[in-house]
This record gives structure tokens, C-alpha cells and sequence, in this order.
């Protein structure tokens, strides 16, 4: 942990758990490291990156505005799955909100994560640890098989246990606007907040959150979405099924979880599998149309080619 914190320090990259996916960190404060975190996911510039902090009070201490609906949602989801978008102080460099004036917070939960944020001493820019649009990483493997040499250290803190993105909701408006779905639903936003709006589709210039290119979350093999107990294409594949159905013997059948909570958290790590299984497609059954199930909507339709 002292070897990672130096590294940080030092203008390192460190991939590290959290406990919805692993981060490539480097200090928000350090433009230089910041752009090494581009360089080596291939991310384009519009795209921003969160910034975790190992407290509320440090959250506070990069933000020009820490509203009181900010206060209510850190007081029952931090630490835990959910970023908080407010506007930034100059501390923050611009390159890390992807010239926004706006900057995502977020305190993780993760044991690991939070013992490299105190030790480290410094707030981390941290997406997701792996290449641009390609599926996340939850298990340092995943890391590794993605990023090789290009990091400099891994944390190895085991599976990640929410296994999908935080959600990011906006709060520089009256109303809250939910920028990304993730592993806190909007119901669960709303029951705070009241009703959350949803974010319009940015087709130019510089995203208010990450996770909102048109493409993201995808395994190199084709991936379709099957509806309503339909059966893939011919052809070797895979098949990730939710729904009890006709299967046929020449595909290979995963059961998925029926909890969203449980399919959150095995989906990648089965995606991984499928995607090192050399098929010609990997098939998943559309999931119900629930708020519980908004997240995973949103991760399979940017991951899927048809």
C-alpha cells in the first residue's frame, strides 16, 4: 500500500478495486499523470473522469457548491456506488472534467480503495481500468490482460462485489439530473430526492459524465441482445440466458442470476469469460424493463452490435 501510495504520488498509475469496478488512478491534482490515464486507455478527451475521495469532507474541499441534496445523498450512499456532479474549484485541473466546469465525486467502499485514498493523501482521477469502450474490469486479471505494462502498479483486492459503474447524477440544476444508471437505482435517487431527470443525448463536444459514448462496456466478440425467449443465430456461440427457455444443443448456455443485484455483479466477469471462449457471438437475453434493471439496460445496449 506505502509502494502504491508513492507511486501516486510520484505521478504514477495505479489500477485499484473499488467495489464497482477496478480504476486506473492517478492524482486529480497532477495534470501530468492525469493524461497519462488517456493515453493509455486511448479515451478521448471529451470523455471526464471521477474523482475518488476518501471522505466527504474532501468532496467538499474541491467544490465551489456543496448543496444540502448533496448533503441527504452522501449521508445514505457514501461511501458506495453513486458520483455526485457539482462544479469544481480551479484545484481540480481542467483536463480531468474534460474542460467542464463540473466535476464527479464519489467516495468508494471498497476496504482497499479507501485505505490507498488515506494513504496516498491526495484525491484520484480514476476511470475504469481497462481500454476505451472495452468491457470493465472486475477482477485484477481483467486488468491485466487489458492494460499489461502500461500501469505501474496493481492493487489485487479480489472481485468486485456491485460489478457495474457507479451511478453519476447530476446536481448543478434545480432538478437533479441522473448523467449515468449504476449500482444505486433511480428509485432509490427519487426516494431522496424526488423525481430525477434523465439526461438528454450529448452527440458533440465534452460529456457531463463518462459512460455516455454511443459504444462503451463491449467484448471483442459480436455481442445481440435476444428478446422475448428468441433464439441467437446460427453459428458457434454463447449464450447468457435469463429467461427460462427452448435452448438448442449446439450453443453453450450460462444461467444468469434473476436478482438485478446478482446479475450486476456476475455480468462481466461472464462477458470475460464468453469474450476468451473464441465463439462467433456471445447472445444475452434483454433484461426486464424494472428501474432495478435500468443500469444493465444501459451496459448491454452500448455493448451490444445488434
Amino acid at each position: 500500500m506505502a509502494r502504491a501510495a508513492h507511486c501516486l504520488r510520484t505521478g504514477g498509475l495505479v489500477a485499484f478495486p473499488t467495489e464497482t469496478v477496478y480504476g486506473l488512478g492517478a492524482s486529480a491534482l497532477d495534470a501530468r499523470a492525469v493524461s497519462r490515464i488517456y493515453s493509455v486507455k486511448g479515451r478521448p478527451d471529451t470523455s471526464p473522469l471521477i474523482v475518488h475521495v476518501a471522505s466527504v469532507e474532501m468532496a467538499q474541499a474541491l467544490v465551489l457548491k456543496w448543496p444540502e441534496a448533496a448533503d441527504r445523498l452522501a449521508g445514505k450512499f457514501w461511501p458506495g456506488p453513486l458520483t455526485l456532479v457539482l462544479p469544481k474549484r480551479a484545484i481540480i485541473p481542467d483536463i480531468v472534467t474534460a474542460g467542464l466546469a463540473t466535476v464527479g465525486l464519489r467516495v468508494p467502499s471498497h476496504p482497499t480503495a479507501l485505505a490507498l485514498l488515506r494513504a496516498a493523501k491526495v484525491p484520484l482521477a480514476a476511470p475504469s481500468a481497462n481500454r476505451f469502450t472495452e468491457l470493465s474490469p472486475t477482477t485484477a486479471e481483467h486488468v491485466r490482460r487489458s492494460l499489461g505494462n502500461d500501469v505501474d502498479f496493481i492493487l489485487d483486492g479480489g472481485p468486485c462485489t456491485v460489478g457495474i459503474e457507479s451511478t453519476v447524477v447530476s446536481l448543478t440544476e434545480p432538478q437533479p439530473v441522473l448523467l449515468r444508471p449504476g449500482g444505486i437505482s433511480r428509485a432509490e435517487l427519487e426516494a431522496i430526492l424526488g423525481p430525477v431527470a434523465t439526461a438528454q443525448e450529448i452527440k458533440t463536444g465534452a460529456h457531463p459524465s463518462p459512460g455516455m459514448h454511443p459504444r462503451h462496456y463491449s467484448p471483442r466478440t459480436r455481442l445481440l441482445l435476444v428478446h422475448n425467449g428468441g433464439l441467437p443465430p446460427e453459428g458457434k456461440g454463447i449464450y447468457l440466458r435469463y429467461m427460462h427457455v427452448a435452448s438448442r444443443d449446439d450453443i453453450a448456455i450460462i444461467q444468469m442470476p434473476t436478482s438485478a443485484a446478482d446479475y450486476a455483479a456476475a455480468l462481466y466477469d461472464q462477458l470475460h469469460r464468453a469474450d476468451d471462449g473464441g465463439y462467433d457471438w456471445i447472445a444475452v437475453d434483454a433484461p426486464p424493463e424494472e428501474s432495478a434493471w435500468e443500469a444493465i439496460r444501459d451496459r448491454l445496449r452500448r455493448a451490444t452490435s445488434g
